[in-house]
C-alpha cells in the first residue's frame, strides 16, 4: 500500500509518497484554502502512485476531522471532504502529532515545532496527544506563539528569539514532566545549541509519522495492539467444576 503524506504548514505544503526519495512542496499562506491545497497537491503529484493519504493539519483535530480553521491559512477547512476530493481514504491528524509520531522512541516525550506558529504534542508510552498550547498567555498579554513563532522571530531578532525559545522549552518541559524534548519545525535550524535533555528534530519526521499512521492500524498507539476477545466470548477465567452431584473432595476415609 503506497501512502502519500501531506504536511500542511503556514508557509509551505510538503508532500512525499512511498517509494519516492525527494519531497515536493508548494507555497501556502493566508490565501491557501483547502480546495486550493488539494488542487495544488494533485498537480505536483500527478506522476506519483498512492492508495491512501496522511494529512498533517496545522490546527486542532477531533475524531479525524479539523474542528477549527488554521490561524495562518485561508478558510473552509473544517467541513471540507478530503476523501471525496482526493478520491482516496484520508487520515487527518494534527501536524505536530504527526511529527511527534515520527521521532518518538519511548518514554515521555514533548515535541515542539517552531515554524510559522508553535506546534505542540506530548507522547507518553506510545500514546500521542496534540496540545493547543501556542495561544496560551505567556508575557505582556501575548502568547507563546507571539514570541517563538515566525512573527516573534521577525520582531525580536535571532538572539532574543533564541533566549525566549529556551525559556519556553524549559517552562513546558517542567509543566508536562517530559523526559525528552524534541524541537523541530522549519526554524529549529536557527538554534545554535540546545540544553541537556533537548534534541533537534528533522523535518523528515513528519513524513515518518505519516507513514506510521497507516503502518499501525491501532490508531495513535505505537507498538503492538492488545488482542481483543472474540465476540460472544467471556474474558473471565472458567472455573473447573468439582464434579457432578458431589460436594468438596474429602481428605480421606475414616
Amino acid at each position: 500500500m503506497n501512502v502519500l503524506v501531506i504536511d500542511v504548514g503556514g508557509t509551505h505544503v510538503k508532500v512525499l509518497a512511498s517509494g519516492q526519495r525527494e519531497e515536493r512542496k508548494i507555497d501556502s499562506g493566508p490565501t491557501m484554502t483547502a480546495a486550493k491545497m488539494v488542487a495544488a497537491v494533485k498537480r505536483i503529484t500527478a506522476d506519483w502512485s498512492y492508495d491512501v493519504i496522511s494529512l498533517g493539519y496545522p490546527g486542532p483535530v477531533l475524531h479525524g476531522r479539523p474542528v477549527a480553521d488554521p490561524r495562518n491559512l485561508g478558510s473552509g477547512w473544517m467541513n471540507f471532504d478530503f476523501r471525496r476530493a482526493f478520491r482516496r481514504p484520508v487520515k487527518i491528524v494534527n501536524d505536530a502529532a504527526m511529527q511527534a509520531l515520527g521521532c518518538y522512541r519511548g518514554g515521555r516525550m514533548l515535541f515542539l515545532g517552531l515554524g510559522t506558529g508553535l506546534g505542540c504534542a506530548l507522547v507518553v508510552d506510545g500514546q500521542v496527544e496534540p496540545m493547543e498550547l501556542a495561544h496560551l498567555p505567556y508575557r505582556k498579554g501575548q502568547t507563546y506563539e507571539d514570541y517563538v513563532g515566525a512573527r516573534g522571530l521577525a520582531r525580536l531578532g535571532k538572539k532574543r528569539w533564541r533566549r525566549y525559545v529556551r525559556d519556553v522549552v524549559k517552562r513546558l518541559r517542567t509543566a508536562l514532566g517530559a523526559e525528552l524534548v524534541i524541537v523541530g519545525g522549519g526554524n529549529a535550524k536557527l538554534l545554535k545549541k540546545v540544553p541537556v535533555g533537548v534534541r533537534l528534530g528533522s523535518n523528515e519526521n513528519a513524513f515518518r509519522g505519516g507513514f506510521k499512521l497507516w503502518a499501525d492500524e491501532s490508531s495513535r498507539r505505537l507498538g503492538r495492539p492488545r488482542r481483543r476477545p472474540r465476540a460472544g466470548r467471556s474474558t473471565r477465567k472458567r472455573v473447573k467444576p468439582l464434579g457432578r452431584g458431589r460436594g468438596p473432595a474429602r481428605k480421606g476415609r475414616r
